[in-house]
């Protein structure tokens, strides 16, 4: 039987590329997310893939969510947790705390929303696995972002105790704690760097490859490959794990 996966923001960047490996490897993936276009697009283009439009953090959005999984998908077996945002650049004395909130609402609350309705139906999975989005910062402090350092470093404690919680059901729960990942997001953050620092792109990329005993960017495609391991028939044994994908770096 194939599997039903969730994925939460997985209407682009890391979300899509576990998403369409999962259906490579002959899975059914429903996806949630904010952006309604990207969200048709997708369900479009992939027979195996069907999509909601929705907030994780509203509790109507999630209700339509889970009635959209069980008409279409009939169970669960794989939640990925990947929504987040990353919050406003400040330092902490200066951090405002409207963006603290909604950082957290997001990061925090709304992931423990989504795995709350999911958990009854991976209860009911021959081998539930529930995969949590971390980071870099999850691992390291991260000055001027103090607000997504601590939801990456609390969603480790979430994912350690849904490990403990949920074990005797057979579910597993690991994080996944990506470094710089390539694409058009990181282009941008070099960019703006550079900017800032009136140095070029080409510097900002050298100096954050300096970071890492791997000189590469991470790849949403390997991110996707850990995932599908981590849900797959040879990690039932695994839980409770952090899996820093980064190219061993050495802060944030």
């Amino acid at each position: 039987m194939s599997q039903r996966v969730l994925i939460t923001a997985g209407a682009g960047g890391i979300g899509l590329a576990i998403a369409k490996a999962f259906v490579a490897n002959g899975a059914r993936v429903h996806i949630a997310d904010v952006n309604a276009e990207a969200v048709a697009a997708i369900v479009a283009e992939n027979e195996n893939i069907t999509g909601s439009v929705g907030d994780i953090s509203k509790a109507e959005d999630l209700e339509v969510l889970f009635k959209d999984i069980e008409e279409q998908l009939g169970g669960l077996d794989v939640l990925v947790n990947n929504a987040g945002i990353a919050g406003a650049t400040a330092p902490a004395n200066d951090y405002p705390i409207d963006t603290w909130a909604a950082v957290v609402n997001i990061n925090l609350t709304g992931t423990l929303m989504v795995t709350q309705r999911a958990i009854p139906l991976l209860k009911e999975s021959d081998a539930g696995s529930i995969l949590v989005m971390s980071s870099l910062a999850g691992r390291f402090g991260y000055p001027n972002r103090i607000a997504y350092a601590t939801t990456k470093w609390g969603l480790v404690g979430f994912a350690k105790t849904l490990a403990l919680e949920l074990g005797d059901f057979g579910i597993t729960a690991n994080t996944i704690h990506p470094g710089a990942v390539e694409g058009p997001r990181m282009g941008s953050v070099l960019a703006g760097r550079a900017e800032a620092n009136g140095t070029t792109v080409e510097e900002e990329t050298n100096k954050a490859l300096d970071n890492q005993s791997i000189r590469k960017f991470i790849d949403p495609n390997d991110i996707a490959q850990l995932a599908l391991f981590l849900a797959g028939p040879h990690a039932r044994t695994i839980s409770g794990q952090m899996f820093p994908i980064d190219g061993d770096s050495k802060h944030s």
